[in-house]
């Protein structure tokens, strides 16, 4: 189960000291925050604060990988509950040992920020779906963990949101990024479309071929936004709003952008305030009708280590699976029946033991 949210006075003021420390950075966030309890609410805003602090310090260093090995050293005096004395350290240091959060969740997102450093391009769609794994899924699955669900299905969910939430970053950024070096599009795709990736990077405008990979690549994060929202199912009811209107937010993102002709390169697709609080509506009113599925879809193959590696933790501190699965009427009739019909066998089998099973 999960802990009470802390009441200790030093502890929340480190939580309200990250909110202040996180003005101005996503709305989207802490829009969708506002529909969490206390008790998650507090360690989501201390975990978003130290990853958006951590990307922010390794994106404008000097030296990067200087700042990747300090962030490293913060990482290990945080697991040995004897934080750097900054805000953003003592609060995170609080939700790991409170929720015994795996360490591979947050090696993931540093190995991320790494990736970041090193230029990389990603040929396909599958290293994309990599790079996606460690930058969000890692936080994703952080997030899950932190509301108690823990089964590897929900959790495969929770990563895939993540990775649909970064595919629609890189979609919308794709300008942004190139200004500064960088390419996140499937170079695969580029090519096919005639585009040679070095040279575009020294002049990046706007062409048809970009367009059309902008467009491929928010189709799937579609595919993966609708494949993520049944987990939504698999949380407890109080936090189900909250996490569909994340998803409903930033799949709007992608909706914006193919109403501006898939321009992110002199554009940037912002979801107007009151459209955010209309899905903040409809996150309420769809979340309890969402239902699981009886057979879930085969996880991301990008993300099935950091469910693994939540399932040692699982292991290791003997903590429970838990989930709430909201069926839909037939499921529960349907597992009514397989009761009973489990039930009967049963009885069949102790009135004659000699009876073949």
């Amino acid at each position: 189960m999960l802990e009470p949210y802390d009441q200790n006075a030093a502890t929340l003021r480190n939580f309200d000291e990250c909110v202040t420390l996180m003005k101005g950075g996503s709305k989207t966030f802490f829009a969708a925050s506002k529909l969490l309890p206390k008790k998650v609410r507090q360690a989501s805003i201390a975990l978003y604060a130290f990853c958006r602090v951590a990307d922010d310090l390794v994106d404008n260093a000097t030296a990067p990988l200087k700042s990747l090995e300090e962030l490293q050293h913060r990482l290990d005096l945080i697991y040995a509950q004897n934080p750097v004395d900054l805000i953003e350290d003592h609060a995170l240091s609080h939700v790991v040992h409170q929720f015994k959060m795996p360490r591979a969740l947050l090696d993931a997102l540093m190995e991320g920020f790494a990736w970041d450093t090193q230029a990389r391009f990603y040929p396909t769609l599958e290293s994309v779906h990599d790079y996606g794994a460690r930058v969000a899924g890692s936080v994703g699955a952080m997030m899950s963990w932190i509301m108690g669900a823990r089964n590897s299905s929900t959790l495969a969910r929770a990563c895939e949101l993540g990775v649909a939430m970064q595919l629609t970053n890189i979609a919308r950024d794709v300008g942004e990024d190139a200004k500064n070096g960088r390419l996140y599009l499937p170079l695969e795709w580029l090519h096919q479309e005639g585009i040679d990736h070095t040279q575009w990077l020294k002049n990046p405008v706007l062409t048809p071929g970009i367009q059309t990979v902008v467009g491929k690549l928010l189709d799937e994060a579609d595919r993966l936004y609708e494949q993520s929202s049944v987990g939504v199912a698999d949380l407890a009811p109080e936090f189900r709003a909250a996490i569909l209107s994340a998803r409903l937010i930033y799949a709007e993102i992608g909706q914006h952008l193919r109403a501006q002709q898939l321009d992110s390169i002199t554009q940037r697709s912002v979801v107007p305030f009151g459209r955010k609080l209309w899905l903040l509506f409809q996150a309420k009113l769809q979340a309890p009708w969402i239902v699981t599925p009886k057979v879930p879809a085969p996880p991301l193959e990008a993300i099935a280590y950091l469910v693994q590696a939540c399932e040692e933790q699982c292991a290791q501190f003997g903590l429970k699976h838990e989930g709430f699965p909201n069926r839909g009427f037939p499921q529960r009739v349907e597992w009514v029946l397989e009761l009973i019909e489990r039930r009967l066998e049963d009885d069949e089998k102790f009135m004659n033991p000699s009876a073949k099973s």
